[in-house]
């Protein structure tokens, strides 16, 4: 039994408590979505993002968080980002919503998502900055943030390159929260670009031809 699934409840409870920071999270994501097409959530948690933004297909290593996503309604698939349970191009698009930080081999996740998206879909990627001031003052607590602890921060800087070397385009971000969670009341406005918020949505485009291959220094930093 793994961190996650012994935490499934409370993890799932934080959304509760925390509902001006979901919020704030939820429309970041909605501002970089695609209006139509199929979706797929890799590591979708407790279902809490993909019940909300209409995507019925998840995949979640995690057995006890998978079966609150399931009471949401969503199909949830028991597997690993790094292996996608999916042939090639069955998406119109994927979302990993603050999933990355999480994964042992970020790279090979990143790829097989690619994989799985149609040339031409989106894949969007939320991540909690390591690159702005309130970002890396998260990433400083994180011991304190029990869901954090093992994780790995990301800036959206390096994200947003090795999209590229990936051979993702039309890459745009948005951004969110400029305090820290447990000082947000309400919900914040959404802004376009990054290096301010704590909560970082890409939205990237897989090229319709082969992509190249990823660049050594990124390959070795997300390695």
């Amino acid at each position: 039994m793994t961190d996650f699934d012994r935490s499934a409840e409370s993890y799932d409870r934080w959304y509760d408590e925390h509902r001006p920071v979901y919020l704030s999270e939820l429309r970041a994501i909605r501002a970089a979505l695609p209006k139509r097409g199929r979706g797929l959530e890799i590591g979708a948690g407790t279902g809490r993002f993909a019940s909300e933004l209409g995507i019925k297909i998840g995949v979640e290593p995690s057995a006890a968080m998978a079966a609150l996503a399931r009471g949401r309604g969503l199909e949830v698939h028991l597997a690993r980002a790094e292996k996608l349970p999916f042939s090639d191009n069955s998406f119109g698009f994927a979302l990993m919503a603050a999933a990355l930080c999480f994964v042992k081999r970020p790279l090979a996740a990143l790829k097989e998502a690619r994989r799985v998206i149609k040339p031409g879909g989106r894949l969007v990627l939320a991540i909690i900055d390591g690159d702005s001031p309130a970002g890396r003052k998260y990433w400083s607590k994180r011991a304190g943030r029990h869901f954090y602890r093992g994780a790995r921060p990301l800036g959206a800087a390096a994200a947003a390159v090795l999209l590229k070397e990936l051979g993702f385009g039309g890459i745009k971000t948005f951004q969110t929260l400029s305090s820290q969670p447990e000082d947000v009341k309400k919900p914040e406005p959404v802004r376009a670009g990054h290096g301010e918020g704590i909560f970082v949505v890409i939205s990237a485009i897989k090229a319709k031809r082969r992509a190249p291959r990823a660049g050594g220094g990124t390959k070795r930093r997300l390695k």
